[in-house]
């Protein structure tokens, strides 16, 4: 079953995309862009793409020190 799913904010847009059945390269990816100008924000528009599995490295190294900040301004 083909999975896709975005969100956007402001300033980026997160996307995924899995296909569990697909063994070909760039079959399971995750995509966060830069939306551009938007007023105070004036970049032009960039993307990285990375797979799950260096998302989800990505996602544990997010986790591990963004809770380790707030332990630490709640001091």
């Amino acid at each position: 079953m083909i999975y896709n799913k975005s969100k956007s904010t402001k300033r980026f847009s997160f996307g995924i995309s899995r296909n569990p059945t697909a063994k070909k390269a760039g079959s399971n990816i995750v995509t966060i862009s830069t939306q551009g100008e938007n007023g105070r924000y004036s970049a032009p528009t960039s993307s990285l793409v990375m797979t799950v599995k260096e998302a989800t490295a990505l996602q544990g190294f997010l986790n591990e020190n963004l809770s380790t900040v707030e332990s630490v301004e709640s001091l």
